[in-house]
């Protein structure tokens, strides 16, 4: 009950910033935009906020509503006919079928453009939040989420299915990247030693990735509130597809033990990401 309430009080407090920054603006794209952001997980608000804590920094909540803006820019594209072609997101229709296609390209670009706007804003020395900005940067390029999310794409019409080294790159990519940046955010505002955190966070995406796999085959399309067993007919290269469903889960549980033993330096000021690892693997949707 204490991670859920405070993965809610970051993710709220992340949408009121965002809100706040589009006050005033009129438009449908805004509407489209906040309506992108809403009803997440907020686990990379969380993320940020909750390393942020462990450094020393109270305000974090410029940083925790940026990651949000990449993220959830990063799935209007992501659902659209070009790309996945997904109806539903969240259990609500997507950002191009509630609006339009133009709406939804736009509200990708423009919520990408507030999370720089928003990371810049960030609390803390002027080199620190520069570096925080630029690790945004390869974290949500081609080095990072684009770069996986173009392997994906292309992985879709290859000869030969993937092999699994090829998925955990392509992984680490599209998923794990921004997973990281969040982890490592506080230590870096914090001007701290990001070791740690970096290979808490590379682990942690991993697992939560190998877990959105497992959903992908046995979990139900109310409760995730978008469609199943995509991935299998489309004859993607999964983790599941390559272990099997027991391995996969196998390999979930030790990303999650390496996760929680990364934090080893932190004691137990750290055990709410540990449990949020756990709660990775444990999660209906």
């Amino acid at each position: 009950m204490a991670l859920q309430a405070a993965v809610e009080r970051a993710r709220f407090a992340a949408e009121a910033r965002i809100a706040a920054e589009l006050g005033g603006v009129d438009l449908p794209v805004a509407r489209a935009m906040l309506y992108a952001v809403r009803g997440g997980k907020g686990l990379r608000a969380f993320l940020v906020a909750e390393s942020a804590r462990l450094h020393g920094i109270a305000d974090a909540i410029a940083a925790a509503a940026a990651i949000e803006c990449i993220h959830g820019y990063s799935l209007v594209h992501d659902d659209m006919p070009c790309m996945d072609d997904d109806a539903l997101r969240r259990g609500q229709p997507t950002v191009h079928a509630a609006w339009d296609e133009v709406t939804a390209v736009l509200a990708g670009d423009a919520l990408q453009s507030l999370g720089f706007e928003l990371v810049a804003q960030a609390e803390g020395e002027a080199a620190d939040v520069l570096t925080l900005s630029r690790g945004l940067a390869r974290a949500a390029g081609v080095h990072g989420m684009v770069g996986g999310q173009a392997m994906d794409l292309a992985a879709e019409d290859a000869p030969v299915p993937l092999t699994l080294a090829q998925v955990e790159t392509l992984q680490a990519g599209k998923t794990g990247a921004l997973i990281q940046w969040s982890a490592t955010a506080g230590a870096v505002l914090a001007g701290a030693e990001t070791a740690p955190l970096g290979r808490y966070g590379a682990a942690l995406g991993r697992a939560f990735q190998i877990w959105d796999d497992v959903l992908d085959v046995e979990g139900d399309a109310a409760t995730l509130g978008k469609a199943i067993g995509k991935d299998e007919s489309a004859g993607k290269a999964t983790y599941v597809s390559l272990l099997g469903l027991e391995a996969a889960k196998r390999r979930a549980a030790d990303l999650v033990t390496e996760a929680c033993d990364a934090l080893s330096v932190y004691g137990e000021d750290a055990e709410m990401m540990r449990d949020l690892a756990r709660y990775v693997i444990a999660r209906k949707k």
